[in-house]
């Protein structure tokens, strides 16, 4: 069989997994973006208050969801080598790990607050902005709880099962969004605040709904086999989701940092790239989803012990998102401003959006493949050389010439954009040639069955 029709076959096992994981990626971001929507008729200040809270807390739901990243390819390799009565034990240690870093991520939200005001955002917005902050901090604890489910149902072949978890918090959301924003019958209108309290509790309500379909459905008996909590696994995927955990948190606060350079412009330039970030979020779930599906099949793949089939899987996934971003960003600069229009009326904060659109999404499209390969290296557990380049990326290279570019340059809010276009489009190939080189035939890797200290098999790289 050729290489190109090897490609070929793996494209609809890719799309199997990565469409279910891009809408429950999609979803979970609508929450953010359903408060951008929703709180726009107020003014520029809320929506500023949003692009700010969402900015950092960013930061946070990456380190948790990079923290959590090794527990859907450790799931994903007992599926395929057909090592099921580990999976239950996984699951369990993936749940005492997410109570563990949900709970660290509300601390952290919570420590990040006095320091605002030192980082030069406009006062106006942070004077409103305290309680929206507050319960966006509380959210953490059930996001990484309902992320391990989710990344859980992947693994073993039910992606839309987490999906619909993700997509019920939504539905909840909304509803409660305008009751509390604009107050309905009884409710008091809370505007920003409301918004906020809506987030957390339809979150919540979500978990509450996963956790009790794990505990009650026929369908998940073989996940809850009775199976004691091994500190050592939890410690294990704690030590191979940190790198990863360190890399996301070095791209999420780049752009946390970035947004804060661009709210040195003020308010409005805040509220443009919000909504600029708003729908290029939503875009960029596809390949952020290609990526959780690429690492899941290598990992698959790996347990089966088919090397052969490592390659076609990454060059499969890195085609699609590469041909999506691409598009994207042909739309987005052809027609942002009647987009941005569609979600603000404000015509300054539309026309920084339409002026943001572009550049944002081309530097997207450079860090699509970025995201792909990363996700094809982590199914392999190679996850300390993408953290240590993505470090290098975006604070070395990306941030500095962001700013040389949108101050001394004179390029505003849209040159720190295009600084990322740079720092990713280097370091992309690089990530490419790291996957192609640990997929020879001379090193590729090879796994051997080792017992663990609970007897059951365990794959494990031989060195």
């Amino acid at each position: 069989m050729s290489k190109l029709s090897s490609i070929r076959r793996e494209i609809p096992s890719i799309l199997a997994l990565a469409i279910p994981i891009v809408a429950g990626l999609g979803a979970s971001t609508l929450l953010g973006v359903t408060d951008s929507v929703m709180l726009a008729p107020l003014g520029s200040l809320p929506l500023a208050a949003v692009g700010v809270t969402n900015a950092v807390a960013v930061i946070v739901f990456a380190a948790i969801y990079g923290l959590l990243s090794a527990l859907s390819v450790r799931v994903g390799a007992a599926h395929g080598a057909g090592q099921a009565r580990r999976i239950p034990a996984l699951l369990r240690s993936g749940l005492a790990l997410g109570a563990i870093v949900g709970a660290l991520g509300v601390v952290v939200m919570l420590a990040a607050w006095p320091l605002l005001p030192w980082l030069g955002q406009p006062r106006e917005v942070l004077a409103i902005m305290f309680p929206y902050w507050l319960s966006i901090a509380a959210l953490m604890l059930p996001f990484a709880l309902l992320s391990v489910f989710k990344a859980t149902f992947e693994a073993v072949g039910r992606p839309w099962l987490g999906t619909g978890f993700a997509f019920l918090a939504v539905g909840i959301n909304v509803p409660l969004n305008y009751a509390l924003i604009w107050g309905v019958g009884p409710l008091p209108m809370l505007g920003l605040t409301g918004a906020g309290v809506a987030s957390l509790i339809a979150e919540s309500l979500a978990l509450v709904a996963a956790w009790t379909f794990w505990q009650r459905a026929r369908s998940m008996q073989r996940l809850r086999v009775r199976a004691g909590l091994e500190r050592q696994q939890v410690a294990s995927l704690a030590r191979e989701g940190a790198p990863l955990g360190l890399m996301y948190v070095a791209e999420t606060g780049a752009m946390a940092v970035a947004t804060l350079l661009i709210g040195t412009f003020g308010a409005v330039a805040l509220a443009g790239n919000q909504v600029a970030m708003s729908v290029g979020g939503v875009l960029y779930m596809v390949p952020l989803g290609v990526a959780g599906a690429v690492a899941i099949r290598v990992a698959q793949e790996r347990g089966a012990r088919n090397d052969a089939a490592l390659r076609p899987i990454a060059l499969a996934a890195l085609s699609l998102a590469t041909v999506w971003l691409a598009l994207a960003a042909a739309i987005l600069g052809l027609h942002g401003r009647t987009i941005a229009v569609a979600i603000t009326p404000e015509p300054e904060v539309v026309a920084v959006a339409a002026t943001l659109f572009f550049v944002f999404a081309c530097s997207q499209v450079m860090d699509g493949v970025q995201s792909t390969m990363t996700g094809a290296l982590r199914g392999l557990s190679d996850t300390g050389f993408p953290a240590w380049l993505s470090l290098l990326a975006y604070w070395a290279l990306g941030l500095p010439l962001g700013w040389v570019l949108a101050h001394p340059a004179g390029l505003g809010p849209a040159g720190v954009w295009a600084g990322f276009i740079v720092a990713l489009g280097m370091a992309a190939p690089v990530l490419v040639w790291r996957f192609l080189q640990q997929t020879t035939s001379a090193r590729a890797p090879k796994w051997s069955r080792a017992r663990g200290s609970s007897g059951s098999p365990r794959m494990q790289p031989r060195s």
